[in-house]
């Protein structure tokens, strides 16, 4: 574990025992062998965690690594998620988006439009759909 956490540039621990205390995957010592500017993010903090040198809802630092103890990680992902679909889904908008008309063109043989389209004038467009439904 001490090799692939030294060629590692970021470690992510999930390791969790119902009802008991979180095991020590990687310590303090592994953690000193990682190169500076390596991040290591301890998901089970809340449960005690995986890393001997991760603080409960703090990012500690040794040796120029980055050990991330952040409590109800997942709670800080929604925003972030939530920013990323928008700006996805805005983009394809604008990718189709045909000002002449004031709207989106459905043009199957747009690659990007074909990859998102299921059915189109009264027919199932879509390979993959066609092949498991047999329509």
């Amino acid at each position: 574990m001490a090799k692939h956490c030294a060629l590692a540039d970021v470690v992510i621990t999930t390791a969790q025992v119902f009802g008991r205390k979180a095991p020590v995957i990687v310590t303090t010592e592994m953690v000193r062998g990682m190169r500076p500017g390596s991040v290591v993010v301890d998901l089970a903090i809340e449960t005690g965690g995986n890393v001997e040198c991760a603080e409960f809802d703090k990012i500690v630092e040794v040796n120029g690594v980055r050990i991330f103890g952040y409590a109800n990680m997942p709670s800080r992902a929604a925003v972030p998620a939530s920013e990323m679909y928008s700006n996805n889904i805005g983009s394809l908008v604008e990718h189709l988006w045909n000002k002449e008309r004031n709207g989106i063109v459905i043009d199957p043989a747009n690659e990007l439009l074909r990859g998102c389209l299921i059915t189109h004038a009264g027919s199932v467009v879509n390979e993959t759909i066609k092949m498991h439904h047999h329509l």
